[in-house]
């Protein structure tokens, strides 16, 4: 897959992130992640409950028009070039089932999978001992396979939420390291 073949584009928050942020608000602690920050909205969240906030994603104009600004903002894709571990990750994943990777902000691959995997394994080396990893799927996806391969991967998960829409229910994971 080639980077120029994916269009790039800033997902603007919308009913999946508003979901994921009234979690947010109850988590606190001193280091959080938000992987695929967009336009920042949930970093800004983690801002006001965490001392240290990192927020990257893979496009860097995103990242630039970003506002207010995240302090702590890295462009790269996956996280190979963090090296820290946090307290809590988050991610608001690329969950639609897509043939290929057309739009990065919302195709996850064969069966809304392939991306969300590839983000849960990277993002397992930056999650602490007794750490929390916080991520959206869909009905549309084959979430019940996205579980079991995180249970796999040494997670204790469960489904926190679901959110019943017109054309799929939102289904936001905890992951416990």
């Amino acid at each position: 897959m080639q980077n120029e073949l994916i269009k790039s584009e800033q997902y603007a928050p919308a009913e999946d992130t508003f979901f994921l942020a009234d979690y947010l608000k109850n988590e606190t602690g001193k280091t959080a992640l938000d992987i695929g920050t967009g336009t920042g909205y949930l970093a800004k969240i983690l801002l006001e409950k965490f001392s240290n906030v990192v927020a990257i994603d893979i496009d860097f104009t995103s990242l630039k028009q970003q506002n207010p600004k995240i302090p702590n903002r890295i462009c790269c894709n996956l996280l190979d070039p963090i090296r820290c571990e946090f307290d809590l990750v988050v991610c608001n994943m690329p969950y639609l089932p897509s043939e290929k990777i057309s739009d990065q902000t919302v195709d996850g691959g064969k069966d809304g999978l392939e991306i969300p995997l590839k983000i849960i394994v990277s993002a397992k080396k930056c999650i602490k001992k007794g750490g929390k990893f916080l991520f959206l799927t869909s009905s549309l996806a084959n979430y019940h396979e996205l579980i079991k391969k995180t249970k796999l991967l040494g997670f204790n998960v469960r489904i926190l939420a679901k959110k019943k829409l017109f054309f799929e229910e939102l289904i936001l994971v905890e992951a416990l390291r």
